[in-house]
């Protein structure tokens, strides 16, 4: 019997294309594809997928929030997250998120057949090479209120809407925002939020 495959990918290119892929194999069939992240737990209770191959960066809901929901209503659904962020800070958030399996976007097309296969039979598939990287990669030096602060200056917060968010006076931010750039050994705030990013401290 074929493995039933959801796929949520919010790319329609990139989407098609996985499509086409996993249906030229015998033993794999898409059910249902999605573009979005909020669209996947509703989708898998109609759908009943074996496994959801699923993009981490997806609008609604990201992919690995939407694997966790997954992960709690219908446990017996796997998960192989489809990416082309392949930052150890994501995948150790991956891992924690309990996905059977982690996979770049750019992997040979033979290897997402092969991930599906593997992730169905209980297995969970993740790049060796990210994997060490995502157990040997730095802990943010950053405290919760910094990273906090950051997270909202990312999202397009000025200094006095964060010090009223967080309870906090404008120039008490403005420091937090001072101490972030010279931990991260960064330019300014914008490349403190490039550093942070790419190390999979800002999710």
């Amino acid at each position: 019997m074929a493995i039933r495959v959801l796929l949520a990918e919010d790319m329609n290119m990139v989407r098609g294309a996985l499509v086409a892929l996993l249906n030229l194999e015998d033993d794999l069939r898409v059910v249902c594809e999605l573009e979005r992240g909020d669209e996947i737990v509703p989708a898998a209770h109609k759908y009943g997928p074996d496994v959801a191959v699923i993009d981490i960066d997806l609008p609604g809901m990201d992919g690995l929030t939407a694997a966790s929901r997954l992960h709690e209503e219908l446990p017996g659904c796997r998960t192989l997250i489809l990416t082309s962020m392949g930052r150890p800070g994501t995948l150790r958030r991956a891992l924690t998120t309990k996905v059977d399996g982690y996979l770049l976007k750019d992997a040979p097309p033979g290897e997402l057949a092969d991930a599906v296969r593997r992730v169905a039979a209980g297995r969970r598939v993740i790049d060796p090479q990210l994997a060490l990287a995502a157990w040997g990669g730095a802990e943010t030096p950053l405290t919760g209120r910094e990273t906090e602060v950051l997270r909202l200056t990312a999202d397009g917060a000025e200094a006095k809407e964060i010090a009223r968010q967080l309870h906090l006076s404008a120039g008490t931010v403005r420091n937090y925002l001072t101490n972030i750039v010279t931990k991260l050994n960064a330019r300014n705030r914008v490349d403190a939020i490039r550093i942070a990013r790419d190390a999979g401290w800002l999710m």
